[in-house]
């Protein structure tokens, strides 16, 4: 694990291989990343011993634990960790302590999320609730993708309104109007194009865009 913090494919260090943790180290092998993958009960940590780069077995609750697997020497870890609360808290807490920069942790409520935070994740993700408004939002039909940011930013997918077909981008000025941007248009059997206000919108194409979640959300049901 040599890679340098600042290559695209660097090691990260993955603790707890439940459904979420085994998925996302799994993806980021399939990215080129090493990875050091750990779990506290050795049976897991034996399944998947052919899987990933390096594979162990530690209480990472335990600070002294975490400086005998190297955790210090990663620039990113990702603790999927979820029903065990505590042992979620713990474990951040001690990458903070180790100076680990970036910290992805998994988050099973709100109140987890904020002690997480706190502690020193960087980054939290609540995989259960995020994929739950994603697929509200596909089940109105509005949307075909949907993707919020935790500062109340979103990206959706839609099919174009009637208000905007016909139009140049400049010509409808949905920016004024909707508060959201058009960031790109995909027409049927053709190629993903980025928007400029000459873009025109027919009726057949998609639309990919951006703003304020409740603004997307408004002009979405548009369509």
């Amino acid at each position: 694990m040599a890679k340098s913090a600042d290559s695209p494919t660097a090691p990260v260090l993955v603790i707890g291989l439940g459904r979420f943790g085994s998925s996302v180290a799994k993806s980021l092998v399939r990215l080129g990343h090493d990875v050091l993958a750990v779990d506290e009960r050795p049976e897991i940590a034996q399944k998947f011993s052919g899987e990933f780069t390096h594979v162990v077995s530690a209480d990472t609750t335990d600070t002294e634990a975490l400086r005998q697997i190297g955790a210090e020497q990663f620039h990113r870890a990702v603790v999927g960790i979820g029903t065990d609360i505590e042992a979620s808290v713990l474990t951040v807490l001690g990458l903070s302590d180790l100076g680990i920069k970036e910290i992805w942790a998994k988050a099973i409520s709100g109140k987890h999320a904020a002690i997480l935070q706190r502690v020193g994740a960087t980054h939290v993700v609540r995989p259960e609730s995020d994929m739950g408004k994603r697929v509200a939002h596909l089940v109105t039909g509005t949307m075909t993708d949907f993707i919020e940011f935790d500062d109340g930013f979103a990206i959706a997918r839609t099919r174009t309104p009637q208000i905007a077909c016909g139009h140049t981008l400049a010509e409808s000025a949905l920016r004024a109007k909707y508060g959201i941007t058009v960031v790109g248009v995909k027409t049927y059997g053709e190629d993903f194009t980025y928007a400029t206000p000459e873009t025109s919108i027919r009726h057949s194409d998609e639309l990919i865009v951006s703003g304020p979640t409740r603004k997307v959300e408004a002009f979405c049901a548009l369509s």
